[in-house]
C-alpha cells in the first residue's frame, strides 16, 4: 500500500477587478516579480507536491512571461467563471495522475505571504484526517452588525468567539473535493471557498491556526503590505 502523495492546485483564472489595473491581480509585480511567480515558489520550493495545476483564463496572455511556465513541475489547464469552477476543472486534469485518497491542497494565488512553517505544521496536523481542513486565523478585531439604511449604521456587535478568517491552502482527499465541488456546484450553492464545499457536503474540515500575515492582496495598498512582509521572512 502506498502513502497518499500531494498536490498543489493555484487558481489563476481571475481578473481581480478591485485592484483596478491593467492585469490580474496575480500578474503584478512584488519586487520585480510577478506574484503568482513568488506564490508558486515558495509553494513548490517546500519539496512536498508531486505535482501542480495551474487553472488560467481562457484569454489569459500573461503566463509565457512568468518564470513559472518553464518549471516542468507546473502544468496548467482552462479555468472557469468562478473559483469552484477553475478547482474544479484543475481536479479533473489532474485524473490520469491521482490516487483518490491524495491529498490536493488548494492555495490562493494572491497569497504569496505563505509561511513554510504553516504549510509543514497544516500537513502535518491533518495527514491522518479523514477529512482535511485549512489554514485559519482566529478573528482578532470587533465586529460590528451593520443596517441597510444611508447612512449606514451599526445594529449590533457580533460575538466573535467562535468566528475564523478562512486562510489557505486548504487540504483535502482528491475524491472527496470531487464530489463535493460537483455536489455543491450542482445544486447551485454558493461555493466560496473548498472548505465550504465540504461543509454542504457534510463533512466538516479541521481549522489550523496560521499566522495572519498570510494576506491576500486584493486592494492597491495590499502590495506594499505583502512586499514588507516577504521582505522580513
Amino acid at each position: 500500500m502506498t502513502s497518499p502523495r500531494f498536490w498543489l492546485i493555484v487558481p489563476a483564472a481571475g481578473i481581480g477587478q478591485r485592484m483596478q489595473a491593467e492585469c490580474p491581480k496575480q500578474y503584478l509585480h512584488i519586487n520585480n516579480r510577478f506574484i503568482l511567480d513568488v506564490t508558486l515558489s515558495r509553494l513548490l520550493g517546500s519539496g512536498l507536491f508531486a505535482g501542480c495545476m495551474v487553472p488560467l483564463n481562457s484569454a489569459d496572455h500573461w503566463w509565457p512571461d512568468t518564470d513559472a511556465s518553464s518549471d516542468d513541475r507546473i502544468q496548467t489547464c482552462t479555468g472557469g467563471a468562478e473559483r469552484a469552477d477553475s478547482v474544479l476543472s484543475a481536479l479533473h486534469a489532474l485524473e490520469e495522475q491521482v490516487a483518490a485518497d491524495d491529498w490536493v491542497l488548494v492555495h490562493d494565488a494572491a497569497r504569496p505571504c505563505v509561511h513554510p512553517a504553516d504549510l509543514e505544521n497544516l500537513v502535518s496536523t491533518l495527514v491522518d484526517h479523514p477529512v482535511g481542513g485549512l489554514l485559519a486565523a482566529p478573528v482578532a478585531d470587533t465586529l460590528k452588525k451593520a443596517g441597510s439604511g444611508q447612512p449606514v449604521e451599526v445594529i449590533g456587535t457580533v460575538d466573535r468567539s467562535q468566528l475564523w478568517r478562512a486562510l489557505t491552502p486548504q487540504m483535502f482527499r482528491y475524491s472527496m473535493l470531487v464530489e463535493a465541488l460537483e455536489k455543491a456546484l450542482g445544486e447551485k450553492q454558493p461555493i466560496t471557498d473548498e472548505s465550504s464545499a465540504m461543509e454542504f457536503s457534510g463533512n466538516m474540515p479541521v481549522l489550523v491556526e496560521g499566522r495572519s500575515d498570510n494576506i491576500k492582496i486584493t486592494v492597491p495598498a495590499d502590495l506594499d503590505l505583502a512586499g514588507f512582509i516577504l521582505s522580513r521572512f
